[in-house]
């Protein structure tokens, strides 16, 4: 089972699917974000048929989440896909957590446009992280967009250091846990998290995204998830838009958490 849930405030929205397999169907919100507000206690979805169209700036974006629904498609897929449809050519993003680099790379071809205008700020505080992301970057990327990227050994409390003022930035993401293939007794902790969650809400333009994989299944990662949810449910309702994916039945499973400021 999968839970979407919103909590803008001390009310807290769930979203169930109602899925009815009706020939070639989607199941769509019936209350648009924007109209969200504390009268809104009984929200449903209904299926419709697939507009072939791309009218929508959501476009696609159902196919997703019904596929990681289905088991088909992993949380990181799905917010990858949300960044797509949050992200503008020419903005600045934040890796507050490089890893090995996937999502860097992910960043700066959503943000790159012809003249390779556009900017990823990647950090992590440990250096093998950031030795495999550039090694990813260098790979993957001609030498324009490498040069959009800026690698930093820092930790995520101190983005607003090496972020610039007055950068336009549409996403800041995090990747909450260990390290994969690493020491797994390197994890990110939720004081400094919180810091981070705070500093990207400072710098994060108006219609931009904070997005958060919070993984949940090692030594203090419930509490730094704690951490993520009491932090979203205290955010202004009338600047944000807080929700969370969930599968309820894989307690283990990571969280992708999203904050879009208003």
């Amino acid at each position: 089972m999968m839970m979407l849930r919103c909590y803008p405030v001390s009310n807290m929205f769930m979203f169930r699917f109602n899925y009815k397999h009706v020939g070639l169907c989607y199941n769509r919100l019936s209350v648009p974000f924007g109209s969200l507000n504390h009268h809104n206690h009984n929200i449903g979805f209904h299926s419709q048929p697939i507009n072939s169209t791309n009218d929508s700036p959501l476009s696609g974006l159902e196919h997703v989440l019904m596929d990681y629904l289905f088991g088909k498609k992993k949380s990181t897929e799905v917010a990858h896909s949300i960044w797509k449809h949050v992200v503008k050519k020419g903005d600045a993003a934040v890796d507050a957590t490089c890893g090995n680099g996937y999502d860097t790379l992910a960043m700066v071809n959503m943000v790159a446009d012809e003249s390779c205008n556009g900017h990823v700020y990647s950090m992590d505080i440990q250096e093998s992280a950031l030795q495999n992301t550039a090694c990813l970057l260098d790979k993957s990327l001609d030498l324009n967009k490498r040069n959009m990227v800026e690698l930093f050994a820092t930790c995520h409390s101190k983005m607003e250091e090496v972020v610039p003022r007055g950068a336009t930035v549409r996403l800041v993401a995090f990747n909450l846990g260990y390290l994969p293939g690493s020491d797994k007794t390197v994890i990110t902790k939720s004081e400094t998290t919180l810091l981070g969650m705070q500093t990207a809400s400072r710098i994060l333009a108006s219609g931009g995204l904070i997005s958060m994989l919070v993984y949940v299944g090692h030594p203090g990662g419930m509490e730094e998830y704690e951490t993520v949810e009491g932090f979203a449910s205290g955010l202004s309702v009338n600047e944000w838009i807080c929700c969370k994916l969930q599968m309820m039945n894989k307690p283990l499973a990571p969280v992708l958490v999203l904050l879009c400021k208003r």
